[in-house]
């Protein structure tokens, strides 16, 4: 009986190491942007981020949030494949907000215990 329980165990022990193997992984190009100085009369502006999942299985982004209401991200919904690109977008709002601004967009994925933030910012000049 213990050598039955051993080898459980055992080969519990290998197919958890084979699958922590198989995960996907997330290798953003950049993580910040700098709008620099922009108009409010622009009424918004938009950037992406890129990445590749460099990992071994698919990469699925499971929510994506914004630091505040002036800041909309998207995001690629369906699976990322091993090797393949997807993009994180954000939009953020100028109206009724001239000054510098430094927002944050959290991605959520299937990478275990991995959060990402991505960066925006810049000055808005008021209008005239």
């Amino acid at each position: 009986m213990k050598k039955l329980s051993l080898v459980f165990l055992l080969s519990l022990f290998v197919t958890s190491a084979a699958l922590a193997q198989q995960k996907p992984e997330l290798d953003f190009e950049r993580t910040e942007h700098n709008f620099g100085t922009i108009k409010e009369e622009l009424g918004a502006v938009t950037t992406q981020f890129e990445f590749t999942n460099t990992g071994k299985s698919p990469l699925i982004i499971q929510r994506v949030s914004a630091s505040c209401g002036c800041t909309t991200p998207s995001y690629t919904r369906e699976p990322v494949l091993p090797g393949k690109k997807g993009t994180i977008s954000a939009k953020y709002s100028t109206v009724r907000r001239p000054g510098t601004f430094n927002k944050t967009i959290t991605v959520y994925t299937n990478v275990p215990d991995t959060v990402y933030v991505l960066t925006i910012k810049g000055n808005v000049v008021p209008k005239k």
